[in-house]
């Protein structure tokens, strides 16, 4: 594909076929990902990819709890959501999503060994975000390239909140943390013709936060 065609359009993939994906297309999907950038070459991140039915079952009976707990916060019961047709069609989408968390037939969980990590704004009075720097620009080239071979993705950080019975579970070593779980198949729907996304005027500025860079 077009580069900025990728882009454009590699939205988050709700809904999947139940179809396999072929061993060189994932190789060729996750081998996108270890040329990303990260601090000081030190290559920080593992992947583990689950395709066993059973595995994927388990991670889905915690994740969904997760997302439910999500919901009652917002107010939001389960049964509503499916029925209320004021709901926003984001959440209904979600929500089926998390009930079949299961069903894509790889999910990639991704491990940073915290060594390799140095955040910079550990003293600052908020909470750090740097972690992520040598992280997540591999998710995006994964995810990117699943849009090239035609596969839709989905990143999560939900399960990150059971991390410890997701590490025994895949028997992740000490040292390692989950920074996101990534669905990955062939879309059931159609990829989006555009994403919907906030104008270039709005986004960037020229200099100081205050002035648009672009009118």
């Amino acid at each position: 594909m077009e580069f900025y065609d990728v882009i454009k359009t590699a939205g988050t993939c709700r809904y999947y076929k139940e179809d396999a994906i072929p061993d060189d297309v994932l190789a060729r999907v996750m081998d996108a990902a270890r040329w990303a950038p990260q601090g000081g070459n030190r290559q920080p991140n593992r992947y583990v990819v689950v395709r066993d039915p059973a595995t994927r079952k388990q991670l889905r009976d915690w994740y969904y709890p997760i997302w439910a707990e999500y919901l009652a916060a917002a107010g939001m019961g389960e049964i509503k959501i499916r029925s209320d047709k004021g709901v926003p069609k984001i959440l209904v989408d979600a929500d089926i999503f998390a009930d079949n968390f299961h069903k894509p037939p790889a999910i990639v969980v991704v491990c940073a060994k915290m060594e390799d990590i140095h955040p910079t704004d550990l003293e600052l009075e908020r909470d750090p975000i740097v972690y992520g720097c040598s992280v997540y620009p591999a998710v995006e080239n994964l995810l990117l390239a699943a849009r090239n071979e035609g596969l839709g993705g989905a990143v999560t950080t939900l399960l990150c909140a059971v991390e410890p019975q997701v590490k025994e579970l895949l028997n992740i070593p000490e040292g390692y943390a989950t920074a996101c779980h990534i669905t990955l198949g062939y879309p059931e729907n159609p990829f989006p013709k555009k994403l919907a996304r906030m104008p270039l005027t709005d986004v960037v500025f020229s200099e100081t936060f205050d002035t648009p860079m672009y009118s």
